[in-house]
């Protein structure tokens, strides 16, 4: 059965729908919801307990820059996330979930922080997520993304700057630093390269390989000086010492960076710190962070 109002035809259940939103669009009218701003940390995750340092201090310095702003944190690695529920029973939210209960919570406006390296799959995910949920019905208002430790050309000069300024005391001149970063498939892998290029401006004992992508391993080795001439540094180019840095750089097994380079006659000194505890390092974040906090009172 239908009804006519004017030139419109509508069915009796369409009629009581459109009553139904005329109404909660006139309840809600005049009755904005007060302005409730936070921040959602994202890294990538890791299950190792020495790497949650990373984690803490990169915390405890976004509390201290945005005092009273209620901050978040989420992992884009389901499988570290389920790994902590299965062996630590510990829940970490993926962004999606962080977000919906930010929305549940009241937040209108959320800044996130992307604590990956460099622009690849996972940050590429966080930006299709963030845009998702920015507008939904009753959410929230307005969600920025603050951009990785390396986006444009500025943050990887000024990255290796504070790199350079955060590598050990006692490095002597003829001693090599080799920073293992992660890689990626993604056209993101080129700021490898990138980072190796400004490295190579700064001086020619420091290099860039990564475990799944390029350089690797065998580019770096082909470029380091002889094995009689100091010791290798090996050190993670990851916000977090973890997995990686733990059994691919540092481990005993024979296919690690440091086993294949005591075997080719190296001297290794593994240094097991994430560049989130840089504080240096940790600063170039904070400010990609500030940016984003910011633009949420930009209309």
């Amino acid at each position: 059965m239908q009804r006519c109002f004017g030139e419109k035809s509508y069915s009796i259940p369409a009629l009581i729908l459109l009553i139904l939103i005329l109404s909660v669009g006139t309840a809600f009218a005049g009755h904005a919801r007060p302005e409730k701003k936070g921040i959602l940390l994202v890294a990538f995750g890791s299950s190792v307990d020495s790497a949650q340092i990373s984690f803490k201090e990169i915390d405890k310095k976004v509390k201290a820059e945005f005092p009273g702003v209620p901050v978040h944190w989420a992992f884009t690695s389901s499988i570290i996330r389920h790994k902590l529920a299965k062996t630590e029973n510990r829940n970490i939210d993926s962004p999606s979930i962080a977000l919906s209960k930010m929305m549940d919570e009241g937040f209108t406006d959320v800044a996130v922080q992307s604590l990956h390296t460099i622009p690849g799959e996972e940050y590429e995910g966080l930006l299709k997520t963030a845009e998702a949920f920015e507008g939904m019905p009753k959410g929230m208002k307005k969600i920025t993304v603050g951009r990785p430790l390396l986006y444009n050309d500025g943050d990887v000069k000024k990255a290796v700057d504070a790199l350079i300024a955060s590598f050990p005391k006692g490095i002597r001149a003829q001693d090599s630093i080799v920073l293992m970063g992660h890689g990626t498939p993604s056209p993101a892998n080129i700021y490898y390269p990138a980072i190796q290029y400004y490295l190579n401006l700064k001086g020619s004992n420091m290099f860039v390989g990564t475990v799944e992508g390029f350089p690797s391993l065998e580019n770096v080795m082909d470029k380091l000086p002889s094995p009689k001439k100091g010791k290798v540094y090996l050190l993670p180019f990851m916000s977090v010492a973890g997995d990686h840095a733990h059994n691919d750089m540092a481990g005993n097994e024979d296919d690690s960076w440091k086993s294949i380079l005591t075997k080719a006659g190296y001297d290794c000194v593994p240094v097991m710190k994430g560049t989130a505890e840089y504080p240096a390092v940790a600063e170039l974040w904070i400010m990609h962070l500030k940016d984003a906090f910011n633009a949420l009172s930009h209309k």
